[in-house]
């Protein structure tokens, strides 16, 4: 199953249940390594990046399952340090794990880690932060050869905030010898769920959700029964996908807050959004066309990139021209040339996309270019006058654990080929 098949405007009607966080549950897994033991987590979505890290926990030594969204890792047998190079070509996260293997090894072996293909995304950062905890790292020939005596706490400040150098450093700091000081660090929600996990296995760090976290170090971290929760990015691109197609939607298992920034540039295309906190439900009615945007991506709580390519295939069906600049990645607006094969009329200009909105899209058959690119892709598909093909699914299967499943539970005329 490598591709979708779409039949285009079916209005999308009803209520969907939220997958766990992708972006949450990958340093969680990574952590796992601190504790030896049975760590169990729960609500765990069955994408392609889970699995992976599975593949990475395995050949560590790590025994894993994931049945029904519950994920199993024990860890009492973990002893490896190198870090396969078939893995690290799939997921940048693979990154993640340098620090719990050095915190509990003293040295670890990677590569330069891949994922989607959205620009430079380099890992300066992260081996910036364990150099000041006190790792040497050595280099040749792609592989990164890495050693510390014992991590021991410092002063880190980042020059740009950066989700997962954050998370490198708070899962070295942890069990570091004194106190950590982390400043400008990402505020990411994941963050918060990371740190919110680290604490239950009995990690000291205050300040999670902030700009400066502080971590004071403790000899040992305990495995532990852990609920994950919803994924933002899937929830964003399941209400985009409502309002593109005049739909009226429910989704239910995010925090409304994480999504603070895309439900006021929902709102502002003409959405009528009605919020319950207290269920984690948010739902969506839109009357007709969306009305055109203009929006800047950043660092949270500014507006999400990963929701960028699912909010432009959004604009290419609005009443008017709407503005989409990327501030974070420098190559992710692949999917801008791919959507003009569906009819919408979208220009560049340096970092910004330009779409003037028509409607309906033209029916077509492409190629998923990266994860959130191919979800966009899927979207126009929706919004397109006939049967459309999207191929090389496997970037979707990467973050989405069933986007068929959960769009056509909504009323869309979608499959697996």
């Amino acid at each position: 199953m490598s591709a979708i098949q779409i039949q285009g405007l079916r209005p999308l009607k009803g209520t969907v249940g939220i997958q766990g966080s992708k972006n949450a549950v990958l340093p969680m897994m990574a952590a796992a390594l601190l504790a030896r033991g049975v760590t169990v987590i729960r609500h765990v979505p069955e994408i392609e990046d889970v699995f992976s890290m599975m593949g990475i926990l395995d050949s560590l030594g790590c025994k894993c399952s994931l049945e029904k969204g519950v994920l199993t890792m024990d860890t009492g047998a973990a002893s490896g340090h190198r870090i396969p190079e078939e893995y690290v070509g799939k997921m940048r996260s693979s990154c993640l794990l340098l620090g719990p293997l050095l915190a509990g090894r003293g040295e670890a072996v990677t590569y330069y880690p891949g994922g989607c293909v959205i620009g430079k995304r380099p890992i300066d950062l992260h081996l910036y932060a364990l150099k000041q905890l006190g790792a040497s790292f050595f280099e040749a020939g792609g592989m990164i050869l890495a050693r510390v005596d014992r991590f021991r706490g410092a002063r880190i400040r980042f020059s740009y905030p950066s989700v997962g150098a954050t998370e490198n450093a708070i899962l070295a700091a942890v069990t570091a010898e004194g106190e950590t000081e982390i400043e400008n660090c990402a505020r990411e929600p994941e963050i918060t769920e990371l740190c919110r996990f680290l604490a239950v296995m009995g990690a000291r760090i205050r300040g999670a959700g902030k700009s400066r976290i502080t971590v004071e170090g403790v000899k040992r971290l305990y495995p532990v029964e852990f609920l994950l929760g919803g994924d933002r990015i899937c929830a964003g691109t399941y209400l985009a996908a409502a309002a593109m197609t005049a739909g009226d939607v429910t989704v239910i298992g995010t925090e409304p807050e994480s999504l603070r920034e895309p439900v006021f540039y929902l709102r502002r295309m003409g959405a009528d959004i009605s919020i319950k906190e207290r269920e984690k439900e948010i739902r969506l009615k839109m009357g007709g066309r969306p009305g055109p945007v203009s929006l800047c991506t950043g660092p949270y709580p500014e507006f999400p990139t990963d929701l960028q390519s699912v909010f432009l295939a959004a604009a290419s069906v609005a009443d008017g021209e709407s503005r989409i600049t990327e501030t974070v990645f420098e190559a992710r607006f692949a999917a801008a040339a791919i959507l003009r094969q569906f009819g919408a009329r979208i220009h560049m200009e340096g970092q910004t996309a330009v779409a003037a909105g028509t409607y309906p899209l033209k029916p077509a058959v492409a190629e998923a270019p990266d994860l959130r690119g191919g979800a966009a892709l899927v979207l126009a598909g929706l919004a397109a006058d006939g049967l459309s093909v999207i191929g090389n699914c496997r970037h979707i299967r990467r973050g989405y654990e069933d986007l068929c499943r959960d769009l056509g539970s909504l009323g869309a005329e979608i499959c697996w080929l």
